[in-house]
């Protein structure tokens, strides 16, 4: 049975079929599924601006409600017509082009079980020196480009990805790879699950297992703006998920990544919440095509419970302002900013509600990075009372060597004044995530 719905997924993919989405004629097309960012909005408003796929004509407005509709109006991410696609329900993308449900049995390939792959590289066996080799792992990796086949959805150049009303995308990762000008707004994306996450003995003392998706990867994306959407693992919570080799067994990665050369990007009004790894801006700590981009904003955003990477930066000019951190897990929290080589973190009256047993020296983590300006930081524990507080003097008081206090440049790309960070709560709990838009 596995085999088969293996086989039948590779047959379908191979041959292009794909179901044609709906006419978007029997759904009004909501005006912000034709609005563009705001000038000055960001650093996705630098130079050409983002527009997305404001300006499609009507054969290119598309309702989908399945995960074959969806990928029939993304074209694959190759067609760069304007177009919008508005997303209705609940698209599942771990679904056959019939709608049938698949799980990781129908993806895995016929040489792999976990249980085998646990005893070949089980560290009292294989040892801690080097990564797996050898034909389990070649198992596991033809059993995960059979699942990244399914679950990966190309977003082309000029589009606009819109949620209706309740519009969640379940267990997808929405791929924005080397295209220009897109715009995602108003989705609830959900649970990207990696099935067969790979153990890496030398991650760590102790080792890691890392998983591959994403709820949404830029790489080498430029102008794209992500805006008044909800980030979460649904049900399906890291925390819960056993312990094999010793370590979690994670199968999520990030929320929404933004890697590889990609440039222009503006992150605002979304939630984030319930997820270990959140934004890594920049994925590799070497000196190439990262150099002079990975220029993101990120505004009036809600981080909740999230352990790690609101932002964790290299190479690029953040600017993070007006940002809602509630972390009152301290099960589950490791840092906020993480300073990445050569980042350039600028940031500006963000507001950190916290656990008493957060420590405050905890919010910034140094990745070999060596500056972060920060300025107006509030911060609040439980209920108590709201006082001013230097995150950076915090960590540098407790860390060696200290991170220096002014990253070298001053942000002049916002839409708007900057909201006074007391303020930065209440407007934020209103007004930020899917289906305030």
């Amino acid at each position: 049975m596995r085999t088969a719905l293996a086989a039948t997924i590779g047959l379908v993919l191979a041959a292009g079929v794909a179901t044609v989405p709906a006419s978007a004629a029997a759904v009004k097309t909501p005006a912000g599924a034709r609005e563009v960012l705001p000038a000055n909005d960001g650093w996705a408003a630098s130079t050409t601006g983002t527009t997305g796929g404001a300006a499609a004509d009507d054969a290119h407005v598309f309702v989908v409600s399945n995960r074959a509709e969806l990928a029939a109006a993304l074209a694959g991410g190759t067609d760069p017509t304007p177009r919008i696609v508005l997303i209705k329900g609940t698209i599942r993308a771990n679904e056959d082009d019939a709608g049938n449900p698949l799980t990781c049995a129908d993806y895995a390939d016929p040489a792999y079980t976990l249980d085998g792959y646990l005893a070949a590289y089980d560290p009292a066996v294989w040892g801690r020196a080097t990564r797996p080799t050898g034909p389990l792992e070649e198992a596991r990796v033809r059993s995960a480009r059979n699942q990244a086949a399914r679950v990966q959805l190309k977003v082309g150049p000029n589009t606009t990805v819109y949620g209706l009303p309740n519009a969640r995308l379940v267990g997808g990762n929405l791929l924005i790879q080397n295209v220009d000008n897109v715009i995602v707004r108003n989705v609830r994306f959900e649970d990207a699950a990696d099935c067969f996450p790979a153990w890496d003995p030398t991650d760590g003392s102790l080792g890691n297992w890392n998983s591959a998706y994403d709820l949404v990867t830029l790489t080498g994306a430029t102008h794209v703006w992500a805006d008044h959407n909800t980030f979460s693992d649904g049900d399906n919570d890291d925390a819960n998920q056993p312990l094999h080799l010793g370590r979690p067994y994670q199968v999520h990665d990030g929320a929404l990544d933004i890697i590889r050369a990609s440039d222009f990007v503006t992150a605002s009004w979304n939630v984030f919440q319930e997820h270990d790894k959140t934004m890594l801006i920049g994925s590799t700590n070497t000196v190439g095509a990262d150099v002079g981009k990975l220029r993101v904003t990120l505004h009036h955003n809600k981080f909740a419970n999230v352990g790690q990477r609101v932002p964790r930066v290299r190479f690029g000019q953040v600017d993070v302002y007006n940002n809602y951190y509630y972390q009152t897990d301290e099960d589950t929290y490791s840092y906020s900013w993480g300073v990445g080589v050569y980042s350039a973190i600028y940031a500006e009256n963000n507001f950190l509600l916290r656990s008493a047993d957060i420590a405050l020296d905890d919010a910034v983590y140094d990745w070999g990075g060596t500056a972060i300006t920060e300025i107006g930081t509030l911060t609040r524990v439980g209920t108590g009372p709201v006082r001013a507080v230097n995150l950076v003097a915090e960590h540098n008081a407790t860390h060696d060597p200290d991170l220096g206090t002014d990253a070298g440049w001053t942000p002049v790309l916002r839409a708007g004044p900057v909201t006074p960070t007391a303020d930065v709560p209440a407007l934020v709990n209103k007004g930020a995530g899917a289906g305030r838009c």
